[in-house]
C-alpha cells in the first residue's frame, strides 16, 4: 500500500510496528486511537511466518507484506 500523505516522521520509523505507536500527535486513545493498528498487523504476518516493512518520506509512504509460498 503507498500514500502521499506526509509522511512517517523519521525518529517513528524504528517503532511505528510496536504497541501504542502513534505519528499523529492529535490522535489520542480519547479521540478512539489506540496505536495499535500497524502492531496487530505485524504480528498476524508474523504468526503466518511474514514479515511487514515501511519506507517513508514526505510524499510517499509504502508499507510492504511478505509472505512465505508454500508448495
Amino acid at each position: 500500500m503507498t500514500d502521499d500523505g506526509p509522511g512517517i516522521p523519521e525518529d517513528l520509523l524504528p517503532t511505528v510496528f510496536e504497541r501504542f505507536a502513534r505519528g499523529d500527535t492529535s490522535r489520542s486513545r480519547a479521540a478512539g486511537s489506540t496505536g495499535l493498528g500497524l502492531a496487530i498487523v505485524a504480528a498476524v504476518v508474523a504468526a503466518h511466518g511474514g514479515r511487514v516493512g515501511v519506507v517513508s518520506g514526505p510524499g510517499r509512504t509504502r508499507f510492504t507484506v511478505t509472505l512465505p509460498t508454500h508448495r
